[in-house]
């Protein structure tokens, strides 16, 4: 109970925060001198972090280069980059405009991004680096409603199609030096902050639009049910373009003051997690599947009493957490536990970096065996049930209920019931304003109030 009160004693209420844009200059002004984000510096090669006044400054200068282009609130801008400080920047920038953010999946085919940049007629558009727009060049001509293209990385001159010179610019020199404050132009919790398309089952995708609203509230039932807390350091590897990490990964420990580090990529995910040691981590079932792959395989080229003694930890472990939900009771095998936390537990705990207190799991359903042998050995695995449309968080387990066969129990403020055909219906403030140009498509899907 103390720790739920701690990690609560730091957040931000979002009548306070209001806007997203909001929330991050609460959150600027509470923890100034606090790392806000960690990232591997390519130009060093060494680990390196932004304070939360450090990213308010580096705001207010793309906020500046953002007005230089003359758009009006409501304007949608884009952004296909992997999970960087940057991406938080650009965004903030926007939002704190008026602007509407769209992320773009970087692994996406470019006919898919321009069918996004086409339909939701985005202004700017934000690329990591010129390989990217190498591949747009070869659709140039279907994008020109775009009138800036800004690159993260340097580029060569010769990697820009001359056509394209008056609307491409490297952020360097699209960035000014030096920007005054940054602005706070939308007050309006209503408003639209960010449309985020979905790839669907059949035919082009559908934007969702989500208001400061949607995400704040979610953001905020999310906090009361699993604590995250200020000293929390958080391992963001999920792409920031879908709702599960812009959520989870990006906003919630901004509401609750605790630290990003972006992951430099999957293929060096378990380097980064020995050196970054995260508290938390928020993740899709494969990744768990991987580590747990991992394990039983180096369990099958081992000695046998390897494997007997993981096993008994595993069982010992998990039957100690069922003891604990009120679902078991006390064994005599418990006893055991200090000593199979030292000899097994804690030597698979240090390989995800020996001081996870607790994991997410979302996206899709995860295991019971992989949910089963994480628990087991003292990890807690939290798994819950979302769609982008409901911004996204719709239940979730607890820590004093959990339940690893379910997605556990609605958030605060969000209701679930069983419609025709056994359809789930929710409603809540996190219940999308509906999809971007596509009113059919809307109605059939939420009506009336409940979202299908």
């Amino acid at each position: 109970m103390q720790v739920e009160q701690d990690g609560m004693a730091d957040v931000i209420p979002v009548e306070k925060a209001k806007t997203l844009d909001g929330l991050f200059k609460e959150r600027v002004q509470r923890s100034p001198q606090k790392t806000a984000y960690r990232y591997f510096n390519l130009i060093n090669e060494q680990w390196s972090s932004y304070t939360w006044e450090q990213m308010n400054q580096f705001v207010a200068r793309w906020q500046a280069a953002l007005i230089k282009e003359a758009l009006v609130p409501g304007d949608r801008v884009a952004v296909m980059m992997k999970n960087c400080p940057e991406w938080v920047m650009f965004e903030q920038a926007a939002l704190g405009l008026g602007l509407v953010v769209i992320p773009l999946y970087t692994d996406d085919r470019v006919e898919n991004a321009a069918y996004v940049i086409n339909d939701a007629n985005v202004k700017v558009l934000l690329l990591e680096n010129s390989h990217q727009w190498r591949q747009f060049l070869t659709i140039h001509n279907e994008i020109e409603g775009l009138q800036r293209i800004v690159i993260l990385r340097p580029f060569e001159p010769d990697s820009v199609d001359a056509c394209d010179n008056a609307r491409v610019v490297s952020a360097r020199d699209w960035l000014p030096a030096h920007a005054d404050e940054v602005k706070h132009s939308n007050s309006d919790p209503q408003a639209l902050a960010t449309i985020i398309y979905t790839s669907g089952t059949s035919g082009r995708p559908k934007g969702v639009m989500l208001s400061h609203h949607n995400i704040l509230t979610n953001v905020s039932s999310c906090l009361q049910v699993i604590p995250v807390l200020p000293d929390d350091l958080l391992l963001s590897f999920l792409p920031l373009s879908h709702t599960f990490e812009r959520t989870s990964g990006y906003y919630v420990p901004m509401m609750s003051g605790a630290t990003i580090a972006y992951a430099r990529s999957i293929q060096q995910l378990q380097e980064d997690l020995l050196t970054i040691r995260p508290t938390l981590l928020i993740s899709v079932p494969r990744i768990y599947e991987r580590v747990y792959a991992g394990i039983r395989a180096k369990l099958a080229e081992g000695p046998g009493f390897t494997r007997w003694l993981f096993n008994l930890a595993v069982d010992v472990g998990y039957s100690r957490f069922e003891c604990q939900q009120g679902r078991g009771s006390w064994q005599l095998t418990h006893c055991l536990w200090p000593l199979l936390k030292k000899l097994v537990a804690d030597k698979v705990m240090g390989k995800l970096g020996g001081r996870l207190r607790s994991a997410m799991s979302g996206g899709a359903a995860l295991p019971a065996e992989v949910s089963r042998i994480f628990i087991g050995l003292g990890l807690p695995i939290l798994q819950g049930y979302g769609m982008t449309e409901s911004s996204p968080v719709v239940c979730t387990n607890r820590f004093k209920d959990n339940l690893p066969a379910s997605v556990g129990l609605p958030i605060p403020g969000v209701e679930v019931k069983l419609g025709e055909n056994n359809a789930l219906l929710i409603r809540g403030p996190n219940v999308m304003l509906g999809y971007w140009n596509n009113p059919e498509a809307t109605k059939a899907i939420i009506s009336p109030g409940w979202l299908a």
